[in-house]
């Protein structure tokens, strides 16, 4: 298990890195990381959200993300444009801690296959 969060850590960590370079900015934790794929995934492009549309942004990307996994299928996009997920597999009933872990490793398969940054 600790050679699992140690690989974690280091793809993690490797991630940020080309973010970092990437955007000019290195994202704080794994809610900025949620925002800038659910920003990729609206696909408006750098604008101004609001708070509720901030978490609908983070929403987005979590079903995104674990949709590789096959917990969520797209349904389509609403009237303006915003995509809609539905619940496909019932997730695991995790800790805090294995939440984080389940959506770091999502989302490092999302940067490796989707948006082949790294």
């Amino acid at each position: 298990m600790e050679e699992i969060d140690e690989h974690l850590n280091s793809d993690w960590k490797q991630l940020l890195d080309v973010l970092e370079q990437t955007i000019g900015k290195r994202p704080s934790d794994l809610n900025s990381v949620l925002f800038l794929i659910g920003v990729q995934e609206l696909g408006r492009g750098p604008i101004l959200f609001n708070k509720e549309q901030k978490q609908d942004l983070m929403h987005i990307a979590t079903c995104k993300v674990l949709s590789l996994s096959g917990f969520y299928q797209l349904e389509g996009l609403d009237k303006d444009g915003w995509p809609h997920w539905r619940l496909i597999e019932k997730l695991p009933h995790f800790n805090l801690m294995s939440q984080e872990t389940l959506l770091k490793i999502h989302v490092i398969r999302y940067f490796k296959e989707e948006a082949k940054v790294f």
